[in-house]
Order: structure tokens, then C-alpha cells, then sequence
């Protein structure tokens, strides 16, 4: 990670804050093109940078090297020393004019056609098998975190980035919303891919609903959100590790799928239902998500009439 200046981006706009601070829309003055500069502020030890943060960074900047249609590309990495404690970290990003938030906001009613939802869902699947087979867990899937440029193609963006900013976060209050958390996360459980499986099936059903499906209010709130559709998940499923009962949830059996997303497919549902699996080691995959026959499903008539 080159010690370097980021004079060489010239910001334009602020275009949001969140849980990684500010993200500011910038042009890079050699070149001419519009940017995305996200920057923290990381402890550094006597060597200069922390090894967590330079193993991080370095993970991404080899995925950089596949030029995956569905991932956000990472341009530059500028580290500026700040004090002898602390160095500032700017990653580079392509600017996306959109995130998928702002794109279901802006379809007019009914909503999104069903093929072009299976198209943003098999493009999002895409990015996540390719994350997943490099070990790169998202952690924080939302649609605001989901780019949709001008042409309809979706990229991934802010993966990787809970992790180099931990150590960061721990100084930060922020409100992260839990409404794409998955049970396991909320239960601070241990987690791996599935997670962003979880997080997958949510904005599933979003796209149809054109609002978002659990929006719990707490930690608690959110995995009763979750029980009241999927129903509460045997004795047996619920992880031994964690310091919430199951007792602490009323019993309660599984409400059917097309009551809370009635515009769906018959198949759609099927890999919706394989999604929202309580048990992360029976939730279905990436790559097995992409094979499952919602995806060839194409010019089906969706919903019998």
C-alpha cells in the first residue's frame, strides 16, 4: 500500500455517510472519470500500517485483478500518515450513479417485471459466488450497498470492508440496520458465508414487496420479525453457544411464503424459502442458488391469474 497523496482526486460531492464514514464522489484529475473515495482512520503501530489492514486491503486488491462484471472495482489504495498512532486509508472505488434502493424507488407501479428481478438476482448471485469462492464475506448486504449502473448491471460494493474497519467501529457509534441480518448474526452466533445468503433472500423479497420484509426494531424484535414467517426453528436447530433461550419466543409455525410476497413465482418462493433457512448449514448457497430452476424460468407465466 503506497504511502501516497490522494491529491490526485478532487472531491466533488458528498453522496452519503454510513457505517464507514463518509463517501465522497471525486474526479480523478489525470484521467478525467468520476470516483468513489471511502477513507478511515486506522491505528497504526510501529511499523506504520496494522497487518490486519494490509492483508485486507491486499485480499482486495487481488480480487481487483479477475475484473468480475458484478463486483465494484477497487482503483487505488492512497495510505497518508496523520500522526504517529494513526494513518488515514482512502480506497478508490468506480462511482455508481445508483444503488438498488434508489432504482426500486424510482420503478413506477406496479413495481419491477419479474424478469427483470431474476436478472438483478442472478447478476447479485454472480457476485456473491465469485466473493464467497475467494473467502470474501460481505457481512453487510443492503440495498444501498448494491450499485445498478445506467445499463441495468449490478455491482457489489463494501465488501471487505467490515473487517478493516473493526477496529475503527468500535469507536464509532452508528446505526447499522439489522433488517437484512441474518439469525445467526443477531443470535452472535458464529457466522460464515450464509450470511450473505440471508442477507440475499431479504432483498429478494424486497424487490417484489418494493418495502423491506423484517424491520425489526432490536436484536430481539428482528428474530421475532423473522420467527412470525419462517416459524420459530426446533429445539434441535437453535445454536447451543448462544445467551438467548429459545424460551424467549413464543412458539409459532411457518406462515406461507406468498402471503408476505404475493407477486412471487411458485419456483421464486422455493429459493426464497431455501434462502430464509434458519439452520446456516442447510441454507443454500451461492453457486447452488445460481443452478436452481427459478433461473430458467424465463418468459413462464409468473402467477397463475
Amino acid at each position: 500500500m503506497a504511502q501516497e497523496s490522494v491529491v490526485q482526486y478532487e472531491p466533488v460531492a458528498e453522496i452519503g455517510g454510513g457505517a464507514y464514514g463518509t463517501v465522497y464522489k471525486a474526479r480523478d484529475r489525470q484521467s478525467g472519470q468520476f470516483v468513489a473515495l471511502k477513507s478511515v482512520r486506522v491505528q497504526t503501530d510501529q511499523d506504520g500500517l496494522p497487518l490486519s489492514t494490509v492483508r485486507e486491503v491486499a485480499l482486495l486488491k487481488r480480487l481487483e485483478q479477475f475484473d468480475h462484471p458484478n463486483v465494484v472495482k477497487l482503483m487505488d489504495v492512497c495510505a497518508t500518515l496523520r500522526t504517529d498512532q494513526e494513518t488515514k486509508v482512502t480506497l478508490v472505488f468506480e462511482h455508481v450513479d445508483q444503488d438498488l434502493k434508489t432504482y426500486l424507488d424510482k420503478a413506477p407501479p406496479p413495481g419491477l417485471p419479474p424478469d427483470r428481478i431474476r436478472d438483478l438476482m442472478q447478476q447479485l448471485l454472480c457476485g456473491l459466488a465469485f466473493l464467497h469462492s475467494n473467502r470474501v464475506l460481505h457481512r453487510d448486504l443492503k440495498p444501498e450497498n448494491i450499485l445498478v449502473t445506467s445499463r441495468g448491471q449490478v455491482k457489489l460494493a463494501d465488501f471487505g470492508l467490515a473487517r478493516i474497519y473493526s477496529c475503527h467501529m468500535a469507536l464509532t457509534p452508528v446505526v447499522v440496520t439489522l433488517w437484512y441480518r441474518s439469525p445467526e448474526v443477531l443470535l452472535q452466533s458464529s457466522y460464515a458465508t450464509p450470511v450473505d445468503i440471508w442477507s440475499t433472500g431479504c432483498i429478494f423479497a424486497e424487490m417484489f414487496r418494493r418495502r423491506p420484509l423484517f424491520c425489526g426494531d432490536s436484536d430481539v424484535d428482528q428474530l421475532g420479525k423473522i420467527f412470525d414467517v419462517i416459524g420459530l426453528p426446533p429445539e434441535e436447530e437453535w445454536p447451543a453457544e448462544v445467551t438467548l433461550s429459545r424460551c424467549a419466543f413464543k412458539p409459532r409455525g411457518p406462515r406461507a411464503i406468498t402471503d408476505c410476497v404475493p407477486e412471487i413465482s411458485h419456483q421464486g418462493a422455493n429459493l426464497l424459502l431455501e434462502m430464509l433457512t434458519f439452520n446456516p448449514l442447510r441454507r443454500i448457497s451461492a453457486l447452488n442458488a445460481l443452478e436452481h430452476p427459478y433461473f430458467q424460468e424465463v418468459g413462464v407465466q409468473e402467477t397463475e391469474t
